[in-house]
């Protein structure tokens, strides 16, 4: 089995704050579309929306997979980060 990575993923979206829920369910939807389309080889955990930018968090095998994802679904990338380590108040408990 392949050991998937995070990754966040920055998208520089004007306005992308201020957009309804229906506008979001199409993004939403896209994104859906081409993880099918990928045979699931890239899992989409959650996005935090800002007033122009969105922070995408994804599991993949490598950053390529990411960048197709996006390809496929019509979304733009400004940055992808992979996140080797999380840290989170448990982390105190080590």
């Amino acid at each position: 089995m392949v050991q998937l990575k995070r990754f966040i993923v920055e998208r520089d979206i004007a306005g992308i704050g201020g957009m309804s829920i229906v506008e979001l369910c199409g993004a939403a939807r896209a994104s859906n579309g081409a993880i099918e389309q990928l045979d699931r080889t890239v899992q989409w955990l959650h996005s935090y929306v800002a007033a122009d930018k969105t922070f995408c968090l994804y599991l993949a095998q490598d950053e390529a997979v990411v960048r197709t994802h996006a390809e496929l679904a019509g979304l733009p990338i400004t940055m992808i980060t992979e996140v080797p380590q999380i840290i989170d108040p448990l982390t105190a408990n080590n």
